[in-house]
């Protein structure tokens, strides 16, 4: 059993320099496989990456999230403030593995496209679909709510959350240094993008699968 992440850039087409969050992302998937068999990024703004351990999914779709929207904001008068980013994940099973992600078939694939496909008429940026109803209406509820404020971080929040993601058990001192800011300035950024939030409803997704997937 495998998740797959399918997302792509919101209003991409509006947005005046690509380049600032295309090669970051690249270099993010990267890390996590290699292109085009684990990821692919199409048409410049869509993509698709297939994760093993199903448990890191939702972090990793954060993590994906973070990146994109630490991105400094674009020209004003296009109305753009933040770049944002749409993300389905699916789980189940990888049935074809291709020489490209674009190739590969199985359940995972199939529930990522389809959550992708209802995102935009939903009305969120992110959202799952596994084989099981009832995780699906629990997680989905808790990333609605989560999306109030998550689809609202600021460049400053976005910076904070990528740096937890991809450090784990750092503490807020440590983060002060890699940001150059004092603690208490930390723990300000730290309440403004309710990463206390952030981290249960992670912690609950991995509580809900983790005995599934087993």
């Amino acid at each position: 059993m495998i998740a797959v992440i399918t997302g792509d850039i919101i209003a991409s087409r509006k947005l005046a320099t690509p380049e600032k969050w295309l090669l970051p992302l690249k270099n993010l998937l990267a890390t996590w496989g290699n292109s085009p068999k684990d990821w692919k990024v199409d048409r410049g703004d869509f993509f698709q990456v297939e994760i093993t351990n199903v448990e890191d999914a939702l972090k990793k779709a954060l993590e994906i999230k973070a990146l994109i929207k630490k991105v400094e904001p674009l020209d004003e008068r296009k109305k753009i403030s933040t770049i944002d980013v749409r993300l389905a994940i699916g789980i189940g099973e990888k049935t074809y593995s291709g020489e490209s992600i674009s190739e590969s078939n199985g359940t995972a694939f199939i529930n990522s496209g389809e959550k992708f496909d209802l995102l935009k008429k939903e009305n969120v940026t992110l959202g799952i679909k596994t084989p099981w109803q009832d995780i699906d209406e629990e997680m989905n509820l808790y990333l609605r709510l989560a999306g109030v404020f998550m689809d609202k971080w600021s460049v400053s929040s976005a910076e904070l959350l990528q740096i937890i993601f991809s450090n784990a058990n750092i503490t807020q001192e440590e983060i002060g240094k890699k940001l150059g800011i004092q603690q208490s300035g930390v723990s300000r950024r730290w309440n403004r993008a309710n990463v206390n939030e952030i981290l249960e409803v992670d912690k609950m997704f991995r509580k809900k699968i983790k005995p599934i997937i087993k």
